[in-house]
């Protein structure tokens, strides 16, 4: 029997939870790649991180956009959200406020955000249609994402995307590059761009992701 949109959501936020106790997310490491690299932020703006985990790069956010921005992170899992919370006291930022919610159901207003960022999740979602259309209703326009995610090369099959890794180790639910490209397009994205950084797996690559709000 194939495992549903509902249980395989549920494996995630088990393997998250266990992570936030210790052991690694998306095989050995946190994430698959650095979205702040890219995401260059300024003073003052209002950036949200998806799936945000223990809350490293909504901390260094907060730091970037400095007092007058605020910096969000979106986790569905309790403890992950419990580790961030620490975090953020331990480095005294008070510009962050983490959030319990879905990644396909963003629980900000439209025309909110002015950065998107995410590091290795999206991919892990079962509706990843429904994650690029959110990011773009709470992006205000101009807003733009920097993410970091695995992507397939076009020619590979979802099944053999399957037969090179789990789903909650970042690889079965991958989307292809012409994927990624056609979804941002679709939720109304310009200036898509999905650029290789390292192989994971066979024809399977770290990406980053950058793409501008219409």
């Amino acid at each position: 029997m194939a495992t549903t949109s509902i249980e395989l959501r549920e494996q995630v936020r088990e393997h998250y939870a266990k992570a936030a106790e210790g052991s690694g997310c998306c095989g050995d490491g946190w994430g698959c790649g650095n979205p702040l690299a890219v995401a260059d932020l300024h003073e003052g703006e209002v950036v949200l991180d998806l799936g945000s985990g223990g809350g490293l790069e909504v901390i260094q956010s907060a730091e970037r956009v400095g007092p007058t921005g605020q910096a969000y992170g979106l986790d569905m899992t309790d403890e992950m959200l419990q580790l961030a919370r620490r975090n953020a006291e331990s480095a005294g930022v008070g510009n962050v406020t983490f959030l319990k919610g879905l990644i396909e159901e963003i629980p900000l207003p439209d025309n909110t955000v002015d950065v998107v960022i995410s590091n290795c999740v999206i991919n892990l979602s079962t509706d990843k249609p429904a994650v690029l259309r959110e990011i773009a209703r709470v992006l205000r326009p101009g807003g733009r994402i920097g993410i970091s995610d695995i992507v397939a090369e076009d020619q590979l099959a979802p099944e053999a995307r399957a037969e090179r890794g789990s789903y909650v180790g970042c690889i079965a639910g991958a989307l292809s590059k012409s994927e990624y490209e056609d979804g941002l397009h679709s939720a109304g994205f310009d200036a898509v761009s999905v650029e290789f950084t390292n192989q994971v797996a066979e024809e399977m690559h770290s990406a980053i992701i950058k793409a501008v709000k219409q």
